[in-house]
């Protein structure tokens, strides 16, 4: 049995359709909802965000979710589909708070080793080449990432190693974005 948790809102159409999707997936799951707009904390953290869909205490979905690939998320563990890297970076508006705490590390252990989190407000990670020509190239490729993502991160470029810090500097401090940027430089 998964247990689920769903954070939703009062008339929220995507949210009657992400508990319709979990239902006729065929899964048999233990249901908690929470209704957002109940805690100040979760309101300021998830407001444009639901649905979001925790499976076992860890996010699996946001936003959407059919019933195959939650079926799949429950046989598997987990899909491209809520794969940090398959997530696109959406813009901070602030007035959200950073995350922290048991978020903060459930999103950490979601990425390939070697990324920091430092002081709860940036990540961090050094990546090693062979030659300038090799890191040059690299750096390029993230820089092609970040603008399709309309996220930059921070760029140390150096003979052999490209540092890579990334925070939303809106906020200063992490957001779920910072997160799928990271996992899409380790993709590259």
């Amino acid at each position: 049995m998964l247990y689920v948790t769903l954070y939703t809102r009062a008339d929220c159409p995507l949210c009657e359709k992400a508990k319709a999707a979990i239902r006729a997936s065929g899964v048999s799951v233990l249901m908690d909802e929470v209704d957002i707009d109940a805690d100040e904390e979760l309101r300021q953290r998830y407001t444009n965000d639901v649905p979001v869909i925790l499976i076992n205490g860890k996010e699996a979905f946001r936003h959407r979710v059919d019933p195959q690939a939650f079926a799949r998320y429950a046989v598997e563990g987990r899909t491209n589909m809520s794969s940090l890297a398959g997530e696109k970076c959406i813009p901070c508006r602030g007035g959200v708070p950073p995350l922290a705490g048991a978020e903060l590390r459930a999103l950490e252990s979601e990425l390939d080793g070697g990324w920091r989190v430092v002081n709860d407000h940036h990540l961090e990670k050094q990546f090693d080449f062979p030659d300038f020509a090799s890191a040059l190239a690299f750096t390029n490729r993230i820089g092609a990432v970040a603008e399709e993502e309309g996220h930059h991160p921070d760029i140390h470029l150096a003979w052999g190693k490209v540092g890579v810090t990334i925070w939303t500097h809106h906020i200063d401090g992490l957001t779920r974005s910072d997160f799928v940027l990271a996992a899409k430089v380790d993709r590259l």
